[in-house]
């Protein structure tokens, strides 16, 4: 499947080094701060795993918290039109419940977001060679879309392997994805992990594409004022 030939509106594809390194709070975060600065913005989560039940309808946590924190445009369920209960890749979700992921919703279930938005943030499932099918990776929707990646890694040990691993996939992938820069995301309180205080040096020293910013625990914002719609042209 080639890239989509309608004129793709301005985006960034949010994805991570590796499951629950923080893709959704980054990915809200960016949300937070484009709508503050008075755009409109998409959020799209082209499917989610794990979701939980409410009033007969199953729910993303991930897709609702997007959803708020673009200050609620639109419709819920066209954030993450594909939902499921088991937390598996999504294709292997969908098979527990007797269903097949569409391939072909995964890519049109952007446009409801492209025709009201200024910007649309797509969250993946996983990494980018996380499964989306027998023959095909997020890493295929991340270039179908276009968008440049945003990529979310853990400020922990072990993230400078998997943020360059990632960097790598991107580059190689195909022709090549485009990479906008990283994002360092620090999962838990300072203290009892002394990497986390060269990790970003040392990233910085060894990455090609930029490190846009720094996320300390629970906070609230970014360490560094970022142009996030600038960067849909990297």
């Amino acid at each position: 499947m080639g890239r989509m030939m309608c004129k793709p509106s301005p985006g960034l594809f949010i994805t991570g080094t590796d499951t629950e390194v923080g893709k959704t709070y980054v990915a809200a975060l960016i949300a937070r701060s484009l709508c503050a600065a008075g755009h409109r913005v998409g959020v799209y989560k082209p499917a989610a795993s794990g979701c939980r039940e409410v009033e007969g309808d199953l729910v993303s946590g991930d897709a609702l918290r997007l959803w708020e924190a673009a200050g609620r445009p639109g419709e819920l369920d066209r954030v993450s039109p594909q939902r499921f209960r088991a937390p598996l890749a999504p294709h292997l979700a969908a098979r527990e419940e007797g269903r097949e992921l569409d391939p072909d919703l995964l890519r049109t279930g952007i446009e409801y977001w492209r025709a009201r938005s200024d910007i649309v943030l797509v969250e993946g499932a996983g990494g980018l060679m996380s499964p989306l099918g027998e023959e095909e990776y997020v890493a295929d929707l991340a270039y179908d879309l276009g968008f440049p990646l945003v990529v979310v890694a853990r400020n922990s040990l072990g993230t400078i392997n998997h943020t360059l691993q990632t960097l790598i996939a991107a580059a190689t992938f195909r022709d090549g994805l485009p990479i906008a820069g990283i994002v360092l995301n620090n999962p838990g309180p300072p203290g009892g992990d002394p990497s986390t205080a060269s990790n970003r040096r040392e990233l910085a020293a060894r990455a090609v594409p930029p490190i846009l910013a720094e996320v300390a625990w629970q906070a609230e914002g970014f360490d560094a004022e970022v142009d996030w719609l600038a960067l849909v042209g990297s």
